[in-house]
């Protein structure tokens, strides 16, 4: 499956400009969903290019964007990439996130403009066929689950997926099930986050190594970085306001019908009576069907104004500061959940009433946490489990982000061995 010609189109004028000719020596890809706001995505790339080393690594995702004011990088759309380096050797790393369910109509309305992602799936949301070919002509390419390259994009690759993510994949689509595990086969090196991944890809005869999310590398890589941002702007506000201490919380849009913001509210006030800690509301996504400021707001109307403060701030580094010095995290992204790892601070997610599994969040936890952790709570309980959390073993979570820390490297070295 080559890049379509209109993407080679395209590519001339993007407002990325474009890598015409590989580097000298043999290239490295790093590919992946930070083409859009995704807190954990748009970490990836980072860990990995500092894993890297010596490297000088091409940014790349399905769209030519610029998410650097977010802390993010300048994005190389692959299909022209793929054009214009053709039968070049070249090193492509998917570098993690739970690609292997995401299909081509999920992955281009989060590409899009949040009034014009309302508008499109308005217009395409009832008819499925319709979207899938909106999607596909979106993105140049009829790959169903685009976040996974064809090897013949580039067929002297070196392609490796980097503990990259698929706890739903057994309920995906079966043709879409079909074309992951031929690209997964056609791979050099596989690795996995979660058991629950890992064993749905062993039924279907395709080996994968069990590797941590890259963000458990976070405060060790970046942790200077972070401290830094700590000391300054939003974050530093946070920290005068609540100077006993506050509780990091996210929760997508979905969360945001009445009763259960009602269920939150009274769980997030009882929780903080308690302990006295404040609440800090942040979004871990600003692209659509990620988190809403409109709910949050909705959600600190019903509580005191005193206890809680909403971020405004979308850098990745300003979110990973804001959970470092908090008491912990309470959400439902599972990178608020790594991040709190990686610092060994409590931490607990959110799971909807109306989740009919408990998903990415549980199956990371249940691969990597200690059995004391607790890996989620329904909201109707958040109270209690935030308090759990926070009665949680201090040396227990740090012996948890070491061992995680050296798991990552181990298995990132022997990665690095397969590059060219």
């Amino acid at each position: 499956m080559r890049p379509d010609s209109a993407h080679r189109k395209e590519a001339r004028v993007a407002r990325i400009p474009l890598v015409r000719e590989p580097p000298a020596h043999i290239p490295t890809i790093l590919f992946g969903a930070f083409d859009r706001h995704n807190f954990g995505d748009l970490l990836f790339p980072h860990i990995v290019a500092a894993m890297l080393d010596d490297r000088n690594p091409v940014f790349a995702g399905l769209v030519d964007a610029d998410l650097r004011r977010f802390g993010g990088h300048a994005v190389h759309a692959i299909a022209p990439l793929a054009a214009a380096w053709g039968e070049r050797a070249v090193n492509l790393i998917h570098v993690g996130g739970e690609i292997l369910t995401c299909g081509a109509w999920h992955a281009a309305v989060m590409l899009l403009p949040l009034p014009e992602a309302r508008a499109v799936v308005a217009r395409f949301d009832p008819r499925p066929e319709e979207a899938l070919e909106w999607a596909q002509r979106r993105l140049g390419t009829r790959a169903l689950a685009p976040y996974c390259v064809p090897r013949d994009f580039f067929p002297g690759a070196r392609v490796i997926y980097n503990a990259v993510g698929g706890a739903g994949f057994g309920e995906c689509d079966e043709a879409l099930r079909a074309e992951v595990l031929a690209n997964l086969r056609a791979a050099d090196t596989i690795g996995v986050r979660d058991r629950e991944t890992r064993a749905q890809l062993a039924a279907a005869s395709v080996p994968a190594r069990l590797v941590p999310d890259p963000a458990v590398m976070v405060a060790v890589l970046f942790g200077e970085r972070i401290a830094r941002h700590a000391r300054v702007g939003e974050v530093a506000q946070i920290r005068a306001a609540f100077p006993q201490g506050y509780l990091a919380v996210q929760f997508s849009a979905d969360f945001g019908d009445d009763a259960t913001l009602d269920a939150i509210a009274a769980g997030l006030e009882r929780s903080a009576r308690s302990s006295g800690h404040g609440v800090a509301l942040f979004r871990a996504g600003a692209a659509p069907w990620h988190d809403d400021t409109a709910c949050y707001a909705r959600l600190a109307a019903r509580l005191p104004t005193t206890l809680v403060r909403i971020v405004e701030s979308l850098d990745i580094w300003d979110i990973c500061a804001l959970i470092a010095a908090s008491r912990g995290y309470c959400g439902s992204s599972l990178h608020g959940r790594i991040v709190a790892m990686a610092f060994a601070l409590p931490r607990v997610n959110l799971l909807h009433r109306r989740a009919g599994h408990p998903g990415k969040q549980a199956a990371f936890a249940a691969t990597w946490e200690p059995p004391q952790v607790r890996a989620t709570v329904e909201v109707d309980e958040i109270a209690d489990g935030i308090g759990e959390a926070l009665n949680a073993d201090p040396e227990q979570l740090r012996q948890t982000a070491r061992e995680l820390v050296e798991r990552y490297r181990k298995e990132f070295d022997a990665t690095r061995q397969r590059l060219v």
